[in-house]
């Protein structure tokens, strides 16, 4: 687990070269890590100033040192990580269509991204719902190791915290609904103010916060929710097709940000989030879980032989062009399917040697990815 200080040298460090939006959104991962009021306020009035004076890069830069130089002085103490979550031989069943999910076995602790993938139809939404305690199942067992003991229906449900892949509209400003709701989780006074403020701040929605529900994109409906959903400190957050609907930027940053709050140090989580986009999740994802017909499925599972690489490629060349460039010797096997090429080969290092021996055959490559430890391999 990465230290408070740590966490500040990689803040650093990203300014330094200039990563400033990565830098300034861990930056903030800082500032709610130290959960002290007076600190909160100093980065919103940063970040005031930071919009509306639209700075240069190096004046910022000064700005974030002397800030990072104050943070290096406060103590944070780490959370430890236990098991949130342990599901056992989970199973649903519906009468009709004689679907099936299960025995689904899973154990999420803190600091854990789990990623829920395979096709439509196969269980996906069904197990989050089950594991968010919206949906009876007929046998198994689940357990939930939360901080506090003897735990209410509702207080549970409070740090257990489901977001489906629609979410249901809102009326008024952004910053209004915000307001409202970390009144509801009992935040108040000045504190309501804060909170509020640094969870805008954090989800990217300092210029969107007096906006309504039509006048945001579905990237920041989903940021909202995060923002609404981060403000109740949840331990368990169940995501239903988190990236439905947004571009591949915002995808990528969505991600990245769920990563690094599940490794809050003063408040870490264990997520588990449903997608399918595979390579996005997969870079995130601590553990993944491939659904197929409700029954989770792993790469051993699929009886290849051990030692194959097996790779995607498009290329701009014939098939016959391609297959010279291998060589009959190396490649296994080549599937096409329309669109990407599917290549085995039995060889040790074979995607380096297949990439070699395209590089020096001059063939033009227009994508290629190793996915011989990917669950991709289970679509096809």
């Amino acid at each position: 687990m990465i230290t408070y200080k740590e966490k500040l040298q990689i803040v650093t460090e990203h300014f330094q070269n200039g990563d400033y939006n990565l830098g300034y959104r861990k930056l903030i991962d800082c500032v709610l890590d130290t959960k002290n009021l007076s600190i909160y306020q100093e980065a919103i009035d940063l970040t005031d100033w930071k919009e509306t004076h639209v700075p240069s890069k190096d004046i910022l830069h000064q700005k974030v040192s002397l800030f990072i130089s104050k943070l290096e002085k406060i103590e944070v103490e780490s959370d430890k990580h236990p098991t949130l979550l342990e599901a056992t031989n989970i199973v649903k069943k519906y009468g009709r269509g004689n679907f099936q999910l299960g025995e689904v076995s899973l154990k999420v602790k803190q600091g854990d991204v789990w990623g829920l993938v395979g096709e439509n139809g196969n269980g996906k939404t069904t197990l989050l719902r089950i594991l968010a305690k919206d949906l009876k199942y007929d046998s198994g067992e689940i357990k939930y190791s939360l901080d506090e003991s003897d735990l209410s229906e509702y207080e549970l449900r409070t740090k257990l915290t489901y977001i489906p892949q629609r979410t249901p509209k809102w009326y008024g400003s952004l910053k209004s609904n915000l307001k409202f709701a970390a009144s509801h989780y009992g935040i108040n006074g000045e504190e309501n103010e804060l909170m509020v403020n640094m969870m805008i701040i954090r989800f990217g929605l300092w210029s969107y916060r007096n906006h309504n529900w039509d006048e945001l994109s579905s990237g920041y409906k989903m940021r909202f929710e995060l923002a609404r959903t981060f403000l109740r400190a949840p331990q368990i957050l169940l995501l239903d097709e988190p990236l439905a609907n947004l571009d591949v930027v915002a995808q990528q940053v969505i991600l990245e940000d769920l990563k690094n709050l599940s490794l809050s140090i003063s408040n870490p989580i264990g997520i588990i989030l449903s997608s399918q986009q595979l390579f996005e999740v997969e870079k995130v994802s601590d553990k993944v879980m491939f659904l197929k017909n409700g029954k989770p499925t792993k790469l051993s599972d699929t009886n290849t032989e051990e030692g194959l690489c097996f790779m995607e490629l498009d290329v701009n060349c014939t098939r016959d062009e391609l297959n010279n460039a291998i060589g009959h010797k190396k490649k296994k096997k080549i599937d096409y399917n329309g669109g990407l090429y599917l290549i085995t080969i039995d060889e040790e290092n074979g995607f380096n040697n297949l990439l070699t021996a395209l590089i020096k055959n001059q063939i033009d490559i227009k994508y290629v990815r190793n996915i011989s430890q990917s669950t991709k391999r289970l679509f096809i």
